[in-house]
């Protein structure tokens, strides 16, 4: 099924660019959160087809979010789904937005896509089964091929290297990150620091070009899922601040503050 998943990432992809490459109009949520056509767009695209795929499971998506939690409590998997990832930097025009399809069971993702279509990145994973990353030049799963994969982390490093490389929000860096960043170099001395959109910044992770990302800030459910699976079968904990697993389908659909590392790292909490 994670092809079937992958091609729907495709097709989603597809209509954000139509609206990415033209002028753009941008409307604004009640929290003041951007939303454009292409968020419509991509999630109409999505929904469709994650129902013709597998009618039995029920999808909770950004832009279709407002499922009574008496609704939902029951569910054993379901569909968890950010249409477009990263609104902020579609705006900006800077490629660094993507589509995130996961499947969740029991509260953990247990299958992901992350697909960059500015970027043509593709990322996907399942439980016990690895992470890859995949160049993607096409629209079609049929016109490219999946063994061309890369099984990630496609870099290793030393647990003691130096500097220590960390990833933060291009658009959402606040003040008790650059508080847990300073805190943390005072510790392990040396630390260079990365800059990424959306979910690609657990995706660097993963791909091991990174060894931390904190996230001291708000975050969804829907910003998470694909990329956590992607995270944990690279070889990475996504953990709270207090080192308890990320969970989902909680009542409040906003995750905690939470910590992406590499298991190699040495990491001294901050």
């Amino acid at each position: 099924m994670i092809l079937d998943v992958i091609n729907i990432a495709l097709k989603a992809g597809e209509e954000i660019l139509k609206v990415y490459e033209g002028n753009m109009s941008v409307d604004y949520k009640e929290d003041r959160t951007p939303l454009t056509e292409a968020d419509r767009r991509s999630h109409r695209v999505i929904v469709k087809s994650l129902k013709s795929l597998t009618p039995e499971i029920p999808i909770l998506s950004e832009e279709g979010k407002d499922i009574p939690y008496e609704e939902r409590k029951g569910w054993r998997e379901f569909w968890l789904v950010d249409p477009l990832d990263g609104t902020k930097e579609f705006i900006k025009k800077n490629g660094e937005f993507t589509v995130n399809i996961a499947l969740v069971e029991n509260r953990e993702p247990v299958a992901g896509v992350v697909y960059a279509p500015a970027k043509n990145l593709l990322f996907f994973a399942r439980k016990g089964e690895g992470a890859y990353k995949i160049k993607v030049n096409c629209s079609s799963l049929d016109e490219i091929s999946i063994e061309r994969a890369e099984r990630l982390p496609l870099y290793r490093n030393n647990s003691f290297q130096k500097p220590l490389r960390v990833i933060a929000s291009r658009s959402h860096m606040n003040e008790e990150t650059k508080a847990f960043i300073e805190k943390l170099k005072s510790k392990v001395g040396e630390i260079e620091l990365l800059s990424a959109g959306s979910s690609l910044k657990f995706c660097l992770v993963a791909e091991g070009k990174a060894e931390i990302y904190p996230r001291l800030g708000p975050t969804m459910e829907w910003d998470t899922a694909a990329a956590h699976i992607i995270a944990t079968e690279s070889g990475c904990e996504v953990r709270t601040l207090n080192g308890e697993p990320l969970t989902y389908n909680k009542e409040d659909l906003r995750n905690p503050y939470f910590i992406v590392v590499r298991k190699e790292t040495v990491y001294i909490p901050a």
